[in-house]
């Protein structure tokens, strides 16, 4: 196997890798208040109350928070709706590096930007709707592991440019 179709096949292992995430990480909050209760329903099993009481007292308010939103302002879950559908539609932009990485970096590049703005966010909005610490270091951590896999890629798509690849790389056939 030549260095490109080295290179070629590792960006799109990566990319299906961070694609899948992206997706699931969207998909899960469609079911947030079924979750929710299965989650709570698991650590009481698991014992967790008495391990991680401020964890189980955190899982509790939420899911009761969902649970009032759903029984009487279903409406408001509309906007978890739109977060998933933001993931999934996110998660298409990437089949432009997955096709011909090298013209595409620039989307790799607004992943990367788009992991780091997690980081501020949390710190400003986690505060003012009253988030505990600890959780919103759960949510920057999803910026975090989600910059690692898109700077691999775009480490490996420099050398792949500076391999000199043709104008564009075609895609496997579908």
């Amino acid at each position: 196997m030549s260095d490109r179709a080295a290179l070629l096949k590792g960006i799109r292992v990566w990319l299906v890798f961070f694609v899948v995430c992206l997706v699931l990480s969207g998909a899960t909050a469609f079911p947030l208040v079924h979750e929710l209760r299965w989650t709570e329903s698991v650590l009481r099993a698991l014992s967790v109350p008495d391990l991680l009481p401020g964890l189980m007292e955190w899982i509790s308010r939420v899911r009761e928070g969902l649970d009032t939103v759903d029984a009487e302002y279903p409406f408001v879950l509309y906007g978890t709706d739109w977060l998933a559908f933001a993931h999934l539609v996110i998660a298409v932009a990437f089949y432009g590096p997955y096709r011909d990485p090298v013209r595409n970096i620039w989307v790799i590049e607004f992943g990367m930007i788009a992991c780091a703005g997690i980081v501020p966010l949390a710190l400003v909005c986690g505060p003012v709707r009253g988030i505990p610490f600890w959780w919103s270091l759960i949510d920057m951590s999803f910026g975090v592991f989600g910059v690692l896999p898109l700077y691999v890629v775009r480490r490996k798509i420099k050398r792949l440019e500076a391999l000199g690849t043709p104008a564009a790389v075609a895609a496997p056939a579908a």
